[in-house]
């Protein structure tokens, strides 16, 4: 059976108190955190942060398509898959594909990956919200995964490999939005946990039957959804030891909607031992559930693996003022700096220099071998004219040489950091820096490139790449 052989987890770098919540408007609140996703994020640039960390452990395995599932797509009537497929550097004809809607997506997407003969490359990602004050707010949290799919043709170097599934489906109404709306409905708490536990039962028996598991047996089990008090029942009901339960990790990161059962499984095959079984069950408008088995090929992999999500769920910034919060979801409207608003970006010359937009490709001189950034046809060193070829530095890490802090530049999160950066192994290029804090960026700190959304105009999103501080500064 098609399994998973890589995996990438993106948590971001900021997280908002829940106790800043109900200090500024006297209710609401809580305690722990969420993680929240930058001015400069959606769903589209978490999901393709999450795919790059999974396709660095790859070793060679390239995606035959990618399917993307997010409830918070960036852009409706146009496909957003296409944007992580373009930043990937991936060929023409690897396919990009939206799932998009309710948190059920994920099974949509992963399921499709799972039955391909080929690799195909699972991206979902959220960005979960609600009106100020509200349950949604506190509770929910930004993240993205992305899993490669073996497909039939790379089974044996799979890292975990389903081994039962099952699911259940009813229509009932119990979380809704329409096309518009800044946040979601949700149906009274009662009739929810009434209307998953039986769906939940069905597909759980089924997933384990299927496996000839017991769940005395399980070593993980993860149960996930958008419905916290159906998500403890079922979690209680299942019959598996206490500790194989895994933690939700909602105190700290919150739920993180459409990734965040994936985001699960990725932070429990970070540690777990191979020949282990893992369940998983997602609750949305019915109930999946499927048993997986892990490999020995694990063990090899976590030499290859980038970061694990404990590691990013550590090395979050804690102090995001909430008024930021609402500044960055549009909730409040703040003065902004007296320049002129930005243009949107024109198609024709995106389409013209896609490469360069959204794969960061520039060019190496093939006669001296001066990189240039963004690529050029004139070697600005020996003067060689058309002697280059393309080279992608997404991946390739840099340090800062000099920078400046411009406190008039227009922004949702004044100021903006601009820094020249020396690329490893040649190059230098001028850019925004992103994650970082002002009162301590500082010549010769490392940095790495990361895909973001550098402004929205006119409803079009203005995507490229921004240097961030590399973690321990390797």
């Amino acid at each position: 059976m098609p399994g998973i052989v890589a995996y990438g987890a993106y948590v971001p770098y900021y997280r908002l108190q829940r106790s800043a919540i109900g200090a500024a408007l006297g209710s609401g609140g809580g305690k722990g955190t969420r993680a929240v996703a930058s001015y400069d994020e959606d769903s589209t640039s978490m999901g393709v942060e999450a795919a790059r960390i999974a396709m660095r452990a790859a070793e060679g395995i390239a995606p035959q398509s990618v399917v993307f599932a997010t409830s918070t797509p960036s852009y409706l009537d146009k496909t957003n898959a296409t944007a992580i497929h373009a930043a990937l550097g991936l060929p023409p004809n690897t396919g990009a594909f939206d799932m998009v809607g309710s948190v059920r997506s994920a099974i949509a997407a992963q399921r499709f990956a799972n039955m391909s003969p080929t690799p195909i490359l699972a991206v979902l990602a959220d960005m979960r919200g609600g009106l100020p004050g509200g349950a949604d707010e506190r509770d929910g949290g930004d993240a993205a995964v992305a899993f490669l799919f073996s497909g039939s043709m790379f089974d044996s170097r799979a890292l975990a490999e389903r081994i039962g599934g099952g699911a259940a489906t009813n229509e009932f109404l119990d979380r809704w939005r329409i096309p518009g709306e800044d946040a979601s409905h949700v149906w009274e708490e009662r009739f929810g946990e009434h209307a998953y536990v039986p769906l939940a039962e069905i597909a759980i028996n089924d997933a384990l039957k299927q496996a000839g598991v017991t769940p005395s047996e399980l070593d993980y089990v993860i149960v996930a959804g958008l419905h916290s008090r159906a998500v403890k029942r079922v979690a209680g009901s299942i019959g598996a030891r206490p500790e194989a339960i895994v933690d939700d990790l909602s105190s700290v990161i919150g739920n993180t909607g459409t990734a965040h059962g994936a985001l699960l499984l990725a932070s429990v095959l970070d540690r777990a031992e191979p020949g282990q079984t893992i369940l998983t069950v997602l609750l949305s408008d019915g109930a999946d559930a499927a048993v997986l088995r892990t490999t020995d090929e694990l063990v090899g992999y976590r030499d290859r693996r980038a970061t694990t999500v404990a590691e990013q769920v550590a090395a979050g910034r804690d102090d995001l003022g909430y008024q930021t919060y609402l500044t960055w979801r549009g909730f409040l409207q703040r003065e902004p700096p007296r320049r002129p608003d930005p243009e949107r970006p024109a198609a024709p010359p995106s389409l013209r220099t896609e490469p360069w937009k959204y794969g960061f490709v520039g060019s190496k001189c093939t006669v001296c071998g001066t990189r240039h950034l963004p690529p050029a046809r004139v070697c600005v060193r020996c003067g060689a004219v058309d002697q280059m070829e393309s080279e992608r530095l997404a991946d390739v890490p840099g340090t800062i040489a000099t920078y400046t802090i411009d406190r008039l530049a227009f922004s949702l999160s004044p100021p903006v950091v601009v820094g020249v950066i020396d690329f490893d192994g040649g190059g230098r290029y001028q850019c925004e820096l992103t994650d970082v804090d002002p009162a301590t960026v500082k010549i010769g700190d490392r940095v790495e490139m990361s895909f973001r959304r550098l402004f929205t105009a006119d409803g079009v999103h203005n995507y490229f790449w921004k240097a961030r501080p590399i973690a321990g500064g390797s």
